[in-house]
């Protein structure tokens, strides 16, 4: 039985992530600060035991834990609650730290690969098609921290002699999901008979479900290539507008939707797509749920929350 540690065990990707490790038969070490309100979103199972551990304590893990493991996933990231916190200089700066002590504790944990979380905003706001090659950019705080993180950790584990990958994610969506993303919103709103303001919603935007994702990680720690940044998205577009009407046609909602209440704002990207061509080619991977039924699941599960 494999043995994984998974801080950020809450979010929309560490719940589909802890799922896929229960299904590959591992015992999961969710790691979680005491006060956290997000707790009951951690999958319940024999084989997952909660960890309480604040992520400014990463390097007491090792002996809150008491056994080796053998994957680290680091999707810990202070300060998301509040969008005004990507400019923060100060505590984007203790994430990068807090990456360092999550490697540190892999190391004594005698982890054999280390999976970090990176994000589109490393290749700042020009948008377009994000692949490997392309050169990383960074505007804000948010993207510097997660480009700096994943490079500071790289040169870690290699002196540790641990594998290292950081994908850089576009936009997943599922089960658990931020409550401010588009399509959280956009849900709220219509199951409670509500009109979503939104912009013109004419961007073209790449979006993973969730499940797709828990793959993706676990084909990263079985077949990853060590050092390797990958580009984690479904490969397809679809416009806002599309993926709005989406959820409309799911919920059969007759409410109007304020396309254009808001305005663009004025560094607004207007095209994000992942390339993932380097991902399949070393590990196989690619997605397999299609928008209609990911957005028809997380609806479920955003309706069984509010019961």
């Amino acid at each position: 039985m494999k043995k994984v540690v998974v801080t950020g065990p809450t979010g929309v990707i560490g719940t589909a992530v802890i799922k896929k490790l229960i299904e590959e038969k591992c015992k999961v070490y969710a790691v979680i600060r005491r006060d956290s309100k997000r707790i009951g979103n951690i999958p319940v199972n024999e084989n997952v035991k909660v960890i309480y551990c604040d992520i400014a304590e990463l390097r007491l893990l090792p002996e809150k834990i008491g056994e080796p493991c053998d994957i680290f996933y680091h999707f810990a990231w202070t300060g998301t609650d509040n969008p005004a916190n990507r400019m923060n200089m100060y505590i984007q700066t203790e994430n990068i730290r807090y990456a360092l002590d999550a490697a540190e504790a892999a190391k004594a944990l005698g982890c054999s690969v280390f999976i970090g979380c990176g994000s589109q905003a490393e290749y700042g706001t020009g948008g377009g098609v994000m692949s490997v090659g392309r050169e990383a950019k960074p505007v804000s705080g948010y993207g510097m921290a997660k480009l700096c993180a994943g490079q500071m950790t790289r040169v870690m584990c290699r002196q540790y002699g641990i594998r290292h990958i950081w994908p850089r994610i576009v936009s997943t969506y599922g089960p658990n999901d931020a409550p401010q993303t588009l399509i959280s919103t956009v849900i709220k709103k219509l199951l409670a008979g509500e009109r979503p303001s939104l912009t013109k919603c004419e961007q073209v935007w790449d979006y993973l479900y969730s499940a797709d994702a828990a793959e993706a990680f676990w084909a990263m720690a079985e077949k990853g290539r060590d050092g390797a940044v990958y580009v984690l998205g479904n490969g397809n577009r679809i416009t806002l507008k599309e993926c709005v009407e989406a959820i409309r046609r799911e919920i059969h909602s007759a409410v109007e939707i304020g396309y254009g209440d808001i305005p663009y704002y004025a560094d607004q990207v207007m095209h994000l797509e992942a390339d993932i061509s380097a991902l399949r080619q070393d590990t196989g991977w690619q997605p397999s749920t299609s928008f209609a039924e990911g957005i028809r699941e997380t609806i479920a599960a955003m309706q069984k929350s509010c019961r």
